[in-house]
C-alpha cells in the first residue's frame, strides 16, 4: 500500500505543497474551472508569467512561480480533448498520460517533493471520469518513490467513482480522506 498517495475532496488552490498542478487551456492564459481558479487566487504575475510561455501543447507540461499561492510552483498542463474526432480513444488516454508524467518529470526536474493534482481532463475537455481517474492513479502508483506526498484532488461527486474503480480492483493504493 501506497501510503504517499492521497484522494482528498478540497480545493487545491489552498493545499500548502510544493507544487500545484493547473489543468491549463493551450494558450496558459485564465480560463474556466481550476485554471479560472488558479489565476484567480494566484494574481496578476501569473498571468504575466503565462504569457512569456507562449502556450503549451497538448500533453506537455511547463511551470511557473506560485505567485500568491502557497506553493513553490504551478505546473500548467493541457489534458485532450475527448470530443476530438481526429484521435483514438486510445491516443487521447496516452496525451492524457503523458500530462500527468510530463508534470510529475517537470517536478522531479526541480526537486519538488510535493504535489498535487486536479482530475486533468474531467471538466470542460470531457474525458470520462472513469479514465481520468484511473489514469492519474496509475501514473502517482509509477512515481510514488519519486515524492514525499502526491495528492489528488477530486471534486465532491468524484469519491465513489474511485472507490467504485479501485477499491473493487485493487488492494488500496491509497488513502482516502
Amino acid at each position: 500500500m501506497k501510503k504517499n498517495i492521497h484522494v482528498i475532496k478540497g480545493d487545491i488552490t489552498t493545499l500548502a505543497v510544493d507544487a500545484i498542478v493547473n489543468a491549463a487551456n493551450r494558450s496558459l492564459l485564465v480560463g474556466g474551472g481550476v485554471d479560472g481558479a488558479i489565476h484567480a487566487k494566484a494574481g496578476r504575475k501569473l498571468e504575466e508569467a503565462c504569457r512569456k510561455l507562449n502556450g503549451c501543447a497538448v500533453g506537455e507540461a511547463k511551470m511557473t512561480p506560485g505567485f500568491l499561492l502557497p506553493v513553490k510552483a504551478i505546473i500548467h498542463t493541457v489534458a485532450p480533448q475527448w470530443y476530438d474526432c481526429q484521435k483514438s480513444e486510445q491516443e487521447k488516454e496516452q496525451l492524457l498520460k503523458n500530462c500527468y508524467v510530463h508534470a510529475y518529470r517537470l517536478a522531479k526536474e526541480n526537486d519538488l517533493k510535493t504535489i498535487a493534482f486536479p482530475c486533468l481532463g474531467a471538466g470542460i475537455y470531457q474525458v470520462p471520469i472513469e479514465v481520468s481517474a484511473k489514469v492519474a492513479i496509475d501514473t502517482a502508483l509509477e512515481y510514488s518513490d519519486s515524492f514525499d506526498q502526491i495528492f489528488l484532488v477530486l471534486q465532491k461527486k468524484m469519491p465513489n467513482v474511485i472507490k467504485r474503480i479501485f477499491f473493487i480492483e485493487t488492494v488500496e493504493p491509497f488513502c482516502l480522506f
